[in-house]
């Protein structure tokens, strides 16, 4: 596969990418989703991207170049959360991005980014959504504020936003890490 194009206008989530990745692609969601199980990410809560990481070096027949992804993509979240908190990356507390989903669905879209091999990824701005959301923080404006500092190192925004949260940290440090060039 040559060029890979994310459509983000609507939609911005981890499910949605993992989908968007697969789409046209008989059996390939299924089998990612069967390999990705068989790794075996613990479903516990990471704290810290210490903790994280060692998830990451002990999957289970999960190729080196996709633990790389994955430690890029944690790399990002901590960045992020570190900016928001004022605080240094390794001091850095995940609430809901260090929860065994979470790690599982990026794992998922990294083996099925990987398993397709594209020269390169290109996407459509992001829709982030607009509102309000109850996180581990309390209510807060949409985006959060660590979506919000990862959209700031150069992540285009969708307009008009839609209602309720359409990107989530995890998903814009999977873009982040992904798409080479945002197109109109």
């Amino acid at each position: 596969m040559s060029t890979m194009h994310w459509d983000l206008t609507q939609w911005a989530t981890r499910s949605y990418l993992f989908d968007e990745v697969c789409a046209g692609e008989d059996g390939l969601a299924e089998g990612i989703r069967e390999q990705a199980a068989e790794a075996g990410v613990p479903q516990e809560h990471h704290h810290h991207l210490s903790d994280i990481l060692n998830t990451i070096d002990n999957l289970q027949g999960v190729p080196e170049d996709v633990q790389e992804d994955m430690r890029a993509i944690y790399q990002v979240l901590a960045e992020a959360e570190a900016q928001v908190h004022d605080s240094e990356v390794d001091h850095t507390h995940f609430h809901e991005v260090g929860e065994g989903s979470h790690i599982q669905s990026v794992l998922e879209v990294c083996l099925a980014v990987r398993s397709l091999k594209p020269k390169r990824i290109t996407a459509t701005a992001v829709q982030v959504g607009s509102g309000q959301i109850n996180c581990a923080h309390g209510l807060m404006d949409i985006p959060a504020p660590a979506t919000a500092a990862i959209l700031a190192r150069g992540i285009p925004v969708f307009e008009p936003r839609l209602e309720g949260e359409r990107c989530t940290p995890t998903s814009a440090a999977v873009i982040y890490h992904f798409v080479e060039e945002f197109l109109d």
